[in-house]
């Protein structure tokens, strides 16, 4: 497996690979076909990159991308220190090492670029999730009542950080 920075030609797959992270899971904020994320609209975002501490990493096996994160640093002088996460794994790897492969690479990349905290919400009844966070050093710092409405019910959401 490797884990690098997302790069323009990756973009159609990037895309493809979110689609069916939010189909096959329940616990992403968008559902399944609610958001229309073009491979256009992701080389864009990708040619964005490095404007700030922001970045897409992924991860690459046999030369198809199986995991993302997207590492979206603040921009005001009083949280550029700071990034908010957000991970999606293929369903086919999950449980296999590619969120642990992910977050080893985010420590790396987060001191390099100079973050000093990096931050995100998962959903209460997550535990899977919740693991691996708490496995890569994050703390739950509070609870977000009824944050999300999910199959008919209200669903809490964790914030969870990590200071390096």
């Amino acid at each position: 497996m490797i884990i690098r920075q997302v790069q323009i030609n990756d973009a159609n797959q990037l895309s493809q690979l979110i689609g069916e992270v939010e189909r096959t899971s329940q616990t992403m904020l968008y559902e399944a076909g609610e958001r229309k994320l073009s491979a256009e609209q992701l080389k864009k975002r990708i040619e964005s990159l490095g404007a700030d501490a922001s970045t897409i990493l992924v991860a690459e096996i046999d030369e198809s991308l199986v995991g993302y994160m997207m590492v979206i640093a603040g921009t005001a002088n009083r949280n550029k220190h700071s990034a908010y996460i957000v991970i999606g794994i293929s369903e086919a790897f999950r449980g296999q090492g590619v969120g642990k492969a992910l977050f080893k690479s985010l420590n790396d990349w987060s001191i390099q670029n100079k973050l000093h905290r990096v931050e995100l919400t998962v959903m209460s009844n997550n535990t899977a999730a919740i693991v691996l966070y708490e496995k890569a050093g994050f703390i739950k710092e509070g609870v977000k009542k009824d944050s999300l409405f999910v199959n008919g019910q209200y669903v809490d959401e964790y914030y969870m950080a990590k200071l390096l």
